[in-house]
């Protein structure tokens, strides 16, 4: 049964303010909350917090103790199922290497392709 729209929630991960700002007013067009964090850790502190999460966006280069691959492996054992997101300007990646059967959006991306990449996640999620 797919969840309620009023019950699920996007967790954006990015280490630069301005991007993640960008990605955040982006993604208020699909219209669920939003959440956001500045590296994993506080990403993961997120999340426990909010059982709603249905997608993690992120970026891979961030500092701290994990970078955001690791980050994704970390969502994916912790709550399955989540959709997963990765973006990056400097690595490239394949779909099949993001964890989850996540995509991979490389930067700079467009409006419509972030929402659609997560609207795909949120979709799968539910």
């Amino acid at each position: 049964m797919p969840k309620d729209p009023e019950d699920i929630a996007v967790l954006v991960v990015e280490d630069e303010a301005f991007i993640r700002m960008v990605a955040v007013d982006v993604l208020a067009d699909i219209g669920i909350p939003l959440y956001e964090a500045g590296d994993a850790d506080e990403a993961l502190d997120v999340l426990g917090s909010h059982p709603e999460i249905a997608v993690l966006f992120n970026d891979i280069n961030m500092p701290g103790s994990m970078d955001g691959l690791a980050l994704a492996e970390r969502v994916h054992q912790l709550r399955p199922g989540i959709g997963i997101v990765v973006t990056s300007g400097k690595h490239r990646l394949l779909d099949s290497e993001v964890p989850d059967h996540g995509v991979f959006l490389p930067k700079p991306y467009p409006a419509d392709q972030l929402m659609h990449a997560v609207g795909q996640q949120l979709h799968r999620s539910s």
